[in-house]
This record gives structure tokens, C-alpha cells and sequence, in this order.
């Protein structure tokens, strides 16, 4: 964005990042799972539940999706200025970021993104799509 207040994008991220979080999370929930990812696995390994194939657990998709959020997202990357000041504010970019990631981005392997791989969507969304969200966030808070 150019020739706009720093002030103004703060705000606009204020409001569509609890949007796209309160949308994430209720879209993601209940998926059939493949496999089982793990970040530190031996610390997780007794939250798991169920009957996985230990063939099936890993930590190199987890892995790779914190290098993916540490490479777009220069809040994650040491010796930075681009830092938030408030915790509140980091989330909402981590929100934005897997609202963009999951559903606007076609990933090269699925050559769809996540969200249509999951039969969570029929189509790649837009960015006025993720901001319309804010709209339906304000509607059903009312």
C-alpha cells in the first residue's frame, strides 16, 4: 500500500484479524487427517489421541510451515525492525497470514490451495473476499 497512514492500516489489521481468526476457526475444525505433525514430538507425543500409524508421525510438515510463516512474515525473523508491539497485534497478522495462506495462496504440490484441497472451498479467494469477512464479522455480532 502507498500513500496510506500507518495509522489506517493498523486499524484495518485491528479488525479484519480477529475476523479471519473467528472465521479460521470455525472453518477448520473436524478435517480427516492423513497423517499426524508434530512440532517438538516427544513433548507431544502423549497428546496424541486415537490409534495413528507411527509411520504416519512427523515434524517435517510443521517444520516447514514455520520456515513458510518465518520467511513471509518478518515478525518472526531475528535482527528485525518489523516487530509488534502489542502481543494482540502479532496474532492478528499470524490470523491474516493463514487466511492468505490457506485460502488465497495455490500452493506449486496441490496446484490448489489448502482450503480447496480440503473441500473447504470451490474457488481461490480473493483479498476483497478476506476482507469481507470484516462485513460478516460485524453483521453477526450484531
Amino acid at each position: 500500500m502507498t500513500e496510506v497512514s500507518k495509522n489506517a492500516i493498523q486499524r484495518l489489521l485491528a479488525a479484519l484479524g480477529p475476523a479471519c481468526e473467528q472465521f479460521h476457526d470455525r472453518a477448520i475444525r473436524n478435517l480427516p487427517c492423513k497423517r499426524v505433525q508434530c512440532d517438538e514430538i516427544w513433548s507431544f507425543l502423549a497428546a496424541i489421541s486415537g490409534n495413528p500409524n507411527p509411520r504416519h508421525i512427523s515434524t517435517s510438515f510443521v517444520e516447514r510451515q514455520n520456515l513458510t510463516m518465518r520467511m513471509q512474515m518478518r515478525r518472526f525473523t531475528r535482527l528485525t525492525n518489523a516487530f509488534s508491539k502489542k502481543v494482540q497485534n502479532l496474532g492478528y497478522a499470524v490470523a491474516l497470514h493463514f487466511m492468505h495462506y490457506n485460502f488465497c495462496r495455490v500452493h506449486q504440490t496441490l496446484r490448489v490451495t489448502p482450503a480447496m484441497e480440503a473441500g473447504l472451498t470451490a474457488h481461490v479467494w480473493t483479498i476483497e473476499e478476506v476482507v469481507g469477512l470484516l462485513q460478516e464479522s460485524v453483521q453477526n455480532a450484531a
